[in-house]
């Protein structure tokens, strides 16, 4: 995975749009404020065209363009309640506003501006490293200590519908692990991709996790769940940069996710995994 540029800073001028652009997803998805967050967008796309002004328009990469991707996804998303629900309609929106903000950024970089900054590498560095299956194992038994007491403890296992028959069940365990890949598709290979062409890896990162841990916050990991989302968003930008896989950061996902999966059904079914979980509800 190549940056735009052989010296990438960790601040410059461009920190300031592209910061005013990160800063709108806490904005529209924690404030819940959308005149606020298309401002800050409007206002970070403005402050990097005046910076670039012809460069905006040239074929090497352009910080203006990148932005207006990732703005695109943003208001992509924020065409939806990301509250969680199981039934059809919902789970036609999700498919729909989430596919839509992946796709459109990636259609528009690769047909409109004539690049491929946005790429999907499946499998990246090739075969996995004995520290990466560790590594996977290692996430199972962190998610298996602390997401049951960080769901049940604070409440928020409540911001996702109650699943009591095998159809919701099987409803939420789709919609978890589909929402979970569409993180990496969105975060990682889209706007930390983009922000790398301009900035140093460190600081690129950084500005995904705004992003990032903002979109779980709305879809329900509110309370202190900054706490673990905050290092897990710093945590995946980091795991794909060393590996350059998607298939791993993907399947690290999937795993946490599949604990997360877990606990919602220990949450709200006590008495069914008592004997797997050291908190019950």
């Amino acid at each position: 995975m190549r940056s735009g540029a052989p010296d990438r800073p960790v601040v410059s001028a461009g920190t300031i749009p592209a910061l005013l652009v990160c800063l709108a997803a806490p904005a529209l998805f924690v404030l819940r404020l959308p005149w606020l967050g298309w401002v800050l967008l409007a206002a970070g796309v403005a402050v990097a065209l005046l910076r670039e002004r012809r460069a905006a328009v040239a074929a090497a990469p352009s910080l203006t363009r990148d932005l207006v991707l990732i703005g695109a996804g943003l208001l992509i998303v924020n065409t939806i309640d990301l509250k969680a629900e199981l039934d059809n309609a919902a789970m036609l929106r999700f498919t729909l506003a989430l596919g839509g903000a992946v796709v459109v950024p990636y259609v528009v970089s690769r047909f409109g501006f004539r690049d491929r900054a946005i790429r999907f590498p499946w499998r990246g560095g090739g075969r996995w490293s004995g520290f990466q299956w560790v590594w996977l194992v290692a996430v199972l038994l962190l998610a298996w200590l602390i997401l049951p007491f960080y769901f049940i403890t604070s409440g928020v296992y409540q911001n996702w519908p109650v699943v009591d028959t095998p159809d919701l069940v099987a409803r939420l365990f789709v919609g978890v692990g589909a929402v979970g890949i569409w993180d990496e598709l969105f975060f990682i290979c889209t706007c930390f991709a983009l922000l790398r062409r301009h900035f140093a890896d460190a600081a690129a990162n950084v500005l995904q996790a705004i992003v990032f841990v903002s979109f779980l916050w709305e879809l329900g990991y509110q309370s202190w769940g900054p706490v673990l989302t905050i290092p897990f968003a710093l945590l995946q930008g980091y795991i794909f940069l060393r590996t350059r896989s998607l298939g791993y950061v993907v399947t690290v996902h999937l795993l946490f996710d599949a604990v997360v999966f877990a606990v919602l059904v220990h949450a709200h079914n006590p008495g069914v995994l008592d004997a797997v979980f050291l908190v019950s509800p």
